[in-house]
């Protein structure tokens, strides 16, 4: 189980899964199979605390065989299919807003030798044949509920776009994929998927899929990528068919999840998760403008790199401490976030597979789900420490990460917020690199987010969203793409830089206090002190906190000057809320020198009243 998941030829007893390449991901899978072979439920915890073969075989042989899922079985194709749950937010947010864009994924391949369209077009058709949920149309029926309608099998529409001769065709090629991003599915009459094979010259040729997230996920797309290479290079030699059937599809997993997951198994789900965020705090972090009363969700990226050494070193402290990468950067991420919002319980939102069953690993569909990852800071714990607690906090979401995330925002969410998302308004994914990955004569380029249009611009789903990746260098690669309604390029870049400040930091000590992690470079701090000590411009005397408030005031007025908890204030709001209190001042007779006694509670009004007396 272990050598065919990591991608090697033998595996010692004592040999440790996570020092092979092994993460949560393939841990998940590795028990899965446990589950298969053993009919035994043995906790994803067990691998992380005993992750060689021999440990995990030892505590594998204290279980004794008890109650596990059934598996996922195929169901009769003449009675009604019903969607996922997953699917049935989708649909649902659909309805209320039916040429939205927002969940538009895109892929794409780049071929480095010329491929054959009509032999390309075979193999797409093939794909799409094999897969019932790249056939299947959203409907809803007389009674007001939507169920899945798959339809035959037919050949797959593959229209060649020639852009070699355009003055920058890679470009031009960004902008394609971009239009087909921005061109809406309809979930009633689908097809829920588009293809395009892009010719670029001297630059190759690009195969790009435009897909609706119901039918689609982004371990789908290695699916997809994969299938479509050995379909190609089978037809391309004149062999057959070379994939071994499905055992079932994607509407067989619907059934059986909504068959499952329901009284017991449900509640159980529940009541962790009930427990588990109860009193969580919402993450208010400083913004540049004011929050829209609706959420938008045009956004920008933001790409940064962590250097080589600090995330060899980042791989190496995970290991020493029975965590995986992921759990490391949120660790970090999680205190960036906690400093900027003066929060020391953070709640940041995660993806998880969700193929947790070894019937749903090769297909395509919307599996993945989100998971509510909360953090405690408190006590100024060392970083390994805290590491310790994301450890434990990410174990007990794996072991509960069946009940989908629409299900916990029903359960827990009493009143909607249409400014802002359920539950978290920041979301982090690692993805590393899979041991199993084999270079060929094509390759996805190893785009950050499945969702950017190429341009630069993004359909954003939550104020903030952190991706990283592993780099070629050993060092790591991350964007954050954010909501341009709340904030400034330059705002980002640099809670970028206090991400790997803080990483930087970490991997050299990781016993260092939360207290004593810094957070500002050395070349951003020398900036402020040069800014707060450098002299003042020609013919202006010392200028002090008023006054720089006015200056602000004038140059960004609706810019957030003050947040506590759900109230903010603008600088324009500050500045004038002040003058009129020091105008009073002023009239009661209150000049300079006088003291001037405040009694006002900690908040908004508290500020206010300070500058204006000042």
């Amino acid at each position: 189980i272990w050598a065919g998941l990591l991608g090697v030829d033998r595996v010692g007893v004592g040999d440790d899964f996570f020092v092979l390449g092994g993460h949560s991901l393939l841990a998940t899978q590795v028990m899965s199979r446990v589950r298969e072979v053993l009919a035994t439920e043995v906790p994803l915890a067990a691998l992380f605390d005993h992750p060689t073969v021999g440990g995990l075989a030892a505590v594998i042989d204290g279980f004794r065989p008890g109650v596990v899922a059934p598996p996922v079985s195929p169901v009769s194709r003449d009675q009604v299919l019903p969607l996922s749950f997953a699917q049935q937010r989708l649909w649902f947010l659909d309805q209320l807003e039916p040429h939205s864009t927002e969940y538009n994924l895109t892929t794409h391949m780049r071929w480095s030798e010329t491929p054959d369209p009509r032999i390309l077009g075979m193999a797409l058709t093939a794909v799409v044949a094999r897969h019932e949920i790249l056939r299947t149309r959203l409907v809803t029926g007389t009674d007001g509920i939507a169920r899945q309608v798959v339809d035959p099998p037919s050949p797959v529409p593959l229209p060649v776009a020639d852009l070699s001769d355009d003055d920058d065709p890679p470009e031009a090629g960004r902008r394609l994929i971009a239009a087909m991003a921005a061109q809406p599915f309809d979930l009633a009459s689908g097809p829920l998927i588009r293809a395009c094979l892009i010719r670029l010259g001297e630059s190759g040729h690009v195969l790009a899929l435009a897909a609706h997230h119901v039918v689609f996920d982004d371990w789908s797309s290695r699916i997809f990528r994969g299938e479509l290479l050995a379909l190609y290079e089978a037809f391309r030699t004149g062999e057959p068919d070379p994939l071994p059937p499905l055992p079932v599809q994607y509407a067989d997993f619907a059934a059986w999840q909504r068959a499952w997951l329901t009284g017991e198994v449900l509640d159980r789900q529940l009541a962790y998760w009930r427990e588990r965020l109860a009193g969580a705090p919402l993450l208010e972090l400083p913004t540049d403008r004011p929050r829209p009363p609706t959420r938008s969700s045009t956004g920008a990226v933001a790409e940064f790199r962590v250097p080589a050494r600090t995330g060899e070193s980042l791989r190496a402290m995970a290991q020493d401490n029975g965590a995986t990468v992921f759990m490391t950067l949120l660790a970090a991420l999680s205190v960036v976030l906690g400093r900027h919002a003066g929060l020391e319980d953070v709640v940041v939102g995660t993806p998880v597979a969700n193929r947790n069953r070894v019937e749903t690993e090769d297909l395509i569909g919307f599996f993945v789900n989100t998971l509510v990852m909360r953090t405690d800071l408190s006590g100024d714990p060392s970083f390994t420490e805290l590491v310790g607690r994301v450890r434990e906090t990410a174990l007990g979401a794996y072991a509960h990460q069946d009940l989908p995330f629409e299900q916990l925002v029903d359960a827990l969410v009493t009143e909607r917020d249409r400014s802002r998302t359920p539950l978290f308004q920041v979301f982090f994914d690692y993805a590393p690199r899979d041991p199993r990955e084999d270079s060929g004569p094509t390759r996805i380029d190893a785009d950050v987010n499945l969702d950017g249009d190429g341009t630069g611009e993004f359909q954003v789903k939550f104020d903030l969203s952190v991706t990283m990746g592993d780099a070629d260098d050993g060092g790591l690669v991350g964007g954050i793409e954010y909501s341009t309604a709340l904030f400034d390029a330059k705002t980002i870049s640099r809670l970028a830089g206090h991400l790997t400040t803080v990483l930087e930091a970490a991997a050299a000590d990781g016993e260092v206090t939360l207290g004593g992690l810094p957070m500002v470079s050395a070349a951003e701090r020398t900036e402020s002190l040069e800014r707060g000590t450098g002299a003042a411009g020609p013919g202006s005397g010392a200028v002090g906190v008023p006054e720089l408030l006015v200056s602000l005031a004038e140059e960004r007025p609706d810019a957030v000057a003050v947040v506590s908890g759900q109230r903010h204030v603008t600088y324009g709001d500050l500045v004038g809320r002040a003058s009129r209190l020091a105008r009073h001042l002023h009239g009661s007779g209150v000049g300079p020198e006088s003291v001037v006694g405040l009694c006002v509670e900690r908040g908004i009004d508290l500020v206010a009243a300070v500058v204006g007396v000042w």
